[in-house]
C-alpha cells in the first residue's frame, strides 16, 4: 500500500469533490478519534492521582501536584518535536506509531497504582511518559490543516481539537466509573470521610482500571490508522521549517494561543487537586471528579462550536472577546476569595465561574486555529508549522498552571497570588491580538 498520496490540492473544486474530500474526512475522524483518546490518556493522571492518597500512597499535596504537572512538561516538549513531523515521515507513519506509544503509559500507571510501596519517581517517570498523549496534539492539527481548503480549515480544526479535547473529560469522567469495574489484578481498599457522620468509609476500587482499560481502544485505533491513513506529499527536512522563527508573527501567535489554549489545558490538569486543596478542608467528603470533567466539556464543545462561527465571522474579533471573558472570570476569582476561601459557601461561585472560564478558553481554542492559516497564507507549510509550534508552547499550560499552583499554595494556603499573574499575562495578550489582528488596519486581520 502506498503511503503518500500522489498528488493534494484541496483547493481545487474538481479535485476536492472528485477525489480530495472523502479522503480528508476519512483522515480527519480517524485522527480525531486516536487524538481523543491521546487527550485522555495525557490527562488521565490528574484524574487518578486524586485517589492515590485514599488507597496508602503517602504523597504530600506538593508531591501530587507535581505528578499532575509532569505530564504537560513532557507534552510541551515532544510537541515541539512532533512540529517537525508530518512533513518528514507524513500522516500514516506519524499518527500509527503515536497512537500504540501511549500503551506505555496506559500499561505502566495501571501496574504502578496496584502496589502502595511504588515509589515516587516511578510515578515520575510514568507521568513523564503520559506526556505522549499531549505531544500528538501538534503533529495531527498540521496534518489536518494541510488536508482541508481554507474554506473549511476553522470548521475541520474546530472538530478535531474540539472533540480532541474531550479527551480531558473523559479521562475526569470514565476514571470514576472505571474503577468500580475489575478488568486486571486485585483490588485496593479506598479509605473516605462521611459528611455527615465524620466516619471513615473503605470500599473496594480497581484504580489500575482507570488506566487500563484505554489498551484495547489504542490497539484498535492504532490498527486502523496503519490500514486507512495516507500521507501529503508536502515534504520538507527539519532544517526548511525552522524558517518559522524569523517571522515575529511566530511569537504573536505563540501568546495568544498559550492564553486560549494554555489556559484550558493548565485548568484542567489543575482543576481536580485545586477544588481539593481549596475546599477540601472545609468539606473532607468532597470528590473533585464529580465537577472536575464538566470545565473541559464545556470547553471543547465551545470549541466545536465556534470553529464554525470563526469561519464566518473571522478568528481576531473572537479571540478578543475570548481574552476580555478570562479577564473577567479571574477578576471575580479574586474580587470574590473564591481562590482564598473562608468557607462552602463560596463554592458554587467557584465552580461556576470556572466554568465560564473554560467557555471562553473554548471560543479562544478555536478562533486561534482560524486565524493562524490566514496570518500565515502566503506559506501553507509555515501555517502547518506555526499551528504546531504554537501548540507544544501551549502544552506547557498544565505544567506551569500545576507547579505554580502549587508553589503558591505552598507558601500562601491559597491561590490569589497566581490568579494575579494570569490576569496580567491575559491583558498582554488580549493586547497582541487586538493590534496586530483584529484593530481596523492591523498588520494580518484574521
Amino acid at each position: 500500500m502506498a503511503t503518500w498520496l500522489k498528488e493534494w490540492n484541496p483547493e481545487d473544486t474538481n479535485f476536492w469533490e472528485s477525489t480530495g474530500k472523502k479522503i480528508a474526512w476519512r483522515t480527519l475522524t480517524i485522527t480525531t478519534i486516536a487524538l481523543t483518546l491521546s487527550f485522555a490518556t495525557w490527562f488521565m493522571m490528574s484524574a487518578i492521582v486524586t485517589r492515590l492518597p485514599g488507597i496508602g500512597f503517602n504523597f504530600t499535596d506538593n508531591q501530587l501536584f507535581w505528578l499532575a504537572a509532569l505530564p504537560g512538561l513532557a507534552a510541551g516538549t515532544l510537541r515541539i518535536v512532533h512540529t517537525f513531523l508530518i512533513p518528514i515521515y507524513g500522516t500514516r507513519h506519524t499518527i500509527t506509531v503515536a497512537t500504540f506509544l501511549k500503551l506505555i503509559p496506559v500499561i505502566g500507571i495501571g501496574l504502578a497504582v496496584m502496589n502502595p510501596g511504588t515509589p515516587f519517581w516511578v510515578f515520575v517517570v510514568l507521568a513523564l511518559t503520559a506526556g505522549f498523549g499531549g505531544g500528538d496534539f501538534s503533529s495531527f492539527m498540521p496534518s489536518t490543516n494541510m488536508f482541508f481548503p481554507a474554506r473549511l480549515k476553522g470548521t475541520a480544526l474546530g472538530i478535531q481539537a474540539g472533540i480532541g479535547n474531550f479527551g480531558v473529560s473523559i479521562a475526569q469522567f470514565m476514571t470514576p466509573v472505571m474503577i468500580g469495574v475489575a478488568l486486571y489484578g486485585a483490588p485496593q481498599l479506598f479509605k473516605s470521610v462521611d459528611k455527615a457522620t465524620g466516619d471513615i468509609i473503605s470500599k473496594e476500587i480497581y484504580l489500575q482500571s482507570g488506566a487500563f482499560w484505554y489498551a484495547p481502544l489504542l490497539i484498535i485505533i492504532g490498527i486502523i490508522s496503519w490500514k486507512y491513513l495516507k500521507s501529503i506529499p508536502m515534504k520538507a527536512s527539519f532544517k526548511e521549517q525552522l524558517d518559522i522563527f524569523g517571522d515575529k508573527h511566530t511569537w504573536y501567535c505563540t501568546i495568544t494561543y498559550f492564553m486560549t489554549f494554555g489556559t484550558f489545558a493548565g485548568l484542567s490538569a489543575a482543576f481536580p487537586l485545586l477544588m481539593k486543596v481549596l475546599y477540601g478542608g472545609f468539606d473532607p467528603s468532597l470528590d473533585p471528579l464529580k465537577y472536575a470533567f464538566y470545565g473541559p466539556l464545556i470547553g471543547s464543545a465551545s470549541r466545536i462550536l465556534f470553529g464554525f462561527i470563526a469561519d464566518k465571522t473571522g478568528g481576531a474579533v473572537l479571540t478578543t472577546i475570548t481574552g476580555i471573558g478570562l479577564l473577567g472570570g479571574v477578576i471575580v476569582m479574586i474580587a470574590f476569595g473564591l481562590v482564598n476561601p473562608t468557607g462552602m459557601e463560596q463554592f458554587p461561585m467557584f465552580v461556576g465561574t470556572m466554568m465560564a472560564l473554560f467557555f471562553f478558553t473554548g471560543i479562544g481554542n478555536a478562533s486561534t486555529f482560524r486565524q493562524f492559516p490566514i496570518i500565515f497564507k502566503h506559506n501553507p507549510r509555515q501555517a502547518a508549522g506555526v499551528i504546531g509550534w504554537t501548540a507544544a508552547i501551549a502544552a506547557y499550560g498544565p505544567f506551569i498552571f500545576s507547579l505554580a499552583l502549587g508553589a503558591f499554595i505552598g507558601s500562601t494556603g491559597h491561590a490569589e497570588g497566581f490568579f494575579w499573574i494570569l490576569g496580567i499575562f491575559l491583558v498582554i495578550g488580549t493586547l497582541i491580538n487586538w493590534y496586530f489582528y483584529d484593530r481596523k488596519g492591523a498588520e494580518r486581520p484574521s
